[in-house]
């Protein structure tokens, strides 16, 4: 499934003004506190699974921008009927690579899980270069 997954790099993506968390547990919050509030007041569906898909995405890309990217540079959560589109930013132009789950030798390598974690849990993930440098990273997860 995972090798059917596309991943897009588009030209630009603006910078956005949101507070940018310094952790993962304060990213999981802000998605968490935006996803019920916007559910409440638009009268949307939201189930809890699809409410712990969006919070373990917003997991990976952030911890993925503190350990392969340099920092977080950016974060910011939107929600419609489409699902929860979260997007991460961080300094580094390297694109995510999903690394084997064994080495050469068949030994379990640590860690490289998030980013196959998170192109199975979004319906649509995008790369984008950001113009001073850096790159954005946009998951969508389906609230249905």
């Amino acid at each position: 499934m995972l090798d059917n997954h596309r991943t897009r790099s588009s030209a630009t993506l603006p910078d956005t003004h949101r507070r940018v968390p310094g952790r993962p547990a304060e990213a999981r919050r802000t998605v968490e506190r935006v996803v019920h509030e916007r559910c409440r007041a638009r009268a949307l569906a939201c189930p809890p699974e699809a409410v712990a898909d969006a919070l373990l995405v917003t997991s990976e890309l952030t911890t993925n921008a503190l350990l392969h990217g340099g920092g977080i540079t950016g974060f910011d959560v939107e929600v419609d009927a489409g699902g929860v589109r979260v997007s991460v930013s961080d300094r580094s132009d390297e694109l995510p690579v999903a690394l084997q789950a064994a080495d050469e030798r068949g030994r379990t390598r640590p860690g490289g899980r998030g980013w196959p974690i998170v192109c199975r849990l979004a319906r649509d993930v995008r790369v984008a270069e950001l113009p001073r440098g850096g790159k954005c990273i946009t998951a969508v997860v389906p609230l249905n």
